[in-house]
């Protein structure tokens, strides 16, 4: 479980990590966790709290509404007594346990979608659960008791978040992925333009580290690189 530090003392662990990471952040006094992961992974994730002594989770934020980020919520509600957090867009979808597939932004994903999404939307499905916040915009967690704040970053889907922590570290979900050194394009993204945007809007929280839900950590001078080469046809609008 890999551990990144803020200066202020903030911990953001990688409990579970390869295609559907989740984080658990923590600053000794509130237990707020960041996606669930697949279901498949609820044995490990269960032995992963026990080993870091964690009965009660505050917060669990959803950075949107997709099997892969949200097949635990339900167990993690009913289990740890975790208040779900999602956007306001989505929570039909995590209710009823069906998230539409998002469009594919390459051509091999655009051909994969056209060719299998009917066969994969019904297995995609999973326990859906209601959620107990719904937000639109700017949400502060300090009534938490942590300096973090939630930011509307979509582009992949509609309802996309992502959270700032201590203005140090981003977990921003599918707003950008590090499976690849050199890029942090999203090969799905109902809102490729959109998308590109919350690259922008991220970068203005100042934030060093971008943390997303597939592959390892992303810097600023990445993202930066990146704005710079998409975004050049939205600059100008």
């Amino acid at each position: 479980m890999k551990t990144w530090k803020t200066k202020s003392g903030y911990k953001i662990i990688r409990i579970l990590s390869g295609r559907s990471n989740a984080f658990i952040i923590n600053n000794g006094t509130v237990c707020i966790m960041v996606d669930s992961s697949r279901s498949n992974q609820w044995p490990k994730l269960q032995k992963r709290l026990r080993i870091l002594q964690i009965e009660h989770i505050d917060l669990l934020i959803l950075t949107h509404s997709h099997f892969d980020h949200a097949e635990n919520a339900r167990k993690l509600k009913e289990e740890f007594q975790a208040e779900i957090l999602i956007h306001k867009s989505e929570a039909d979808y995590l209710r009823n346990g069906d998230s539409p597939l998002p469009q594919g932004t390459i051509a091999f994903t655009r051909i994969i979608l056209k060719l299998f999404a009917s066969l994969l939307q019904p297995r995609l499905k999973y326990q859906g659960v209601a959620g107990d916040i719904e937000v639109a915009s700017r949400f502060d967690l300090n009534p938490w008791g942590c300096n973090a704040y939630i930011i509307h970053t979509p582009g992949h889907t509609q309802g996309s978040i992502s959270l700032i922590v201590d203005d140090e570290i981003a977990l921003v979900g599918d707003a950008m992925v590090g499976e690849r050194k050199t890029s942090i394009f999203q090969p799905f993204a109902d809102d490729i333009e959109e998308a590109v945007r919350s690259w922008k809007r991220l970068l203005d929280t100042g934030c060093l580290t971008y943390l997303p839900a597939h592959g390892g950590a992303i810097r600023r001078k990445l993202v930066l690189k990146e704005y710079e080469r998409h975004g050049k046809p939205y600059n100008a609008k």
